[in-house]
């Protein structure tokens, strides 16, 4: 499919240079393509996606703890940047 529609956005790029109008036809169909097209093979792809929810408790249980993990350690790690969000967050 990508094939397709780069081959076809060449052609109209070298058409508009006779006619300026296939040059917006060829923007028209990149954009196309890349809000429609990749959604639509994206979506098709099996398997769990990193936004997608956790499978069981036990998973999001592991992804809780490692994330309380991480941010121990920056807090750790960063105090004075921790102690200037911790404020912002407050006001």
């Amino acid at each position: 499919m990508g094939t397709v529609v780069l081959s076809g956005t060449v052609v109209l790029v070298v058409l508009g240079f006779g006619n300026h109008l296939y040059w917006l036809a060829a923007v028209a169909v990149l954009f196309l393509y890349v809000r429609h097209g990749r959604d639509a093979t994206s979506q098709a792809a099996p398997g769990p996606t990193p936004s997608a929810g956790p499978t069981s408790y036990k998973a999001y249980r592991d992804r809780r703890d490692q994330q309380a993990k991480w941010e121990r350690r920056y807090r750790r790690e960063r105090p004075v940047e921790s102690r200037r969000q911790d404020r912002e967050r407050a006001t």
